[in-house]
């Protein structure tokens, strides 16, 4: 499925910068259209379903949160 997003780029220095408007991702590259492509692929991967690689434990912790 395919799903458009918008994308600010800006020229920082030796680099262009692709920042994602909807979700908090950004990328660089040599050219406008390199950060553009990374940007893509880094949201492709932030979307992408995650597999584990180890089985997680599950704890319940208690934290003192009231003043002193």
């Amino acid at each position: 499925m395919k799903r458009g997003f918008t994308a600010t780029v800006s020229h920082e220095g030796e680099w262009h910068v692709a920042q994602c408007l909807e979700v908090d991702i950004a990328n660089q590259g040599a050219t406008e259209d390199e950060a553009l492509t990374n940007l893509a692929e880094a949201l492709a991967l932030h979307f992408e379903a995650p597999t584990a690689t180890a089985v997680s434990k599950i704890r319940r912790i208690e934290v003192d949160v009231g003043a002193r």
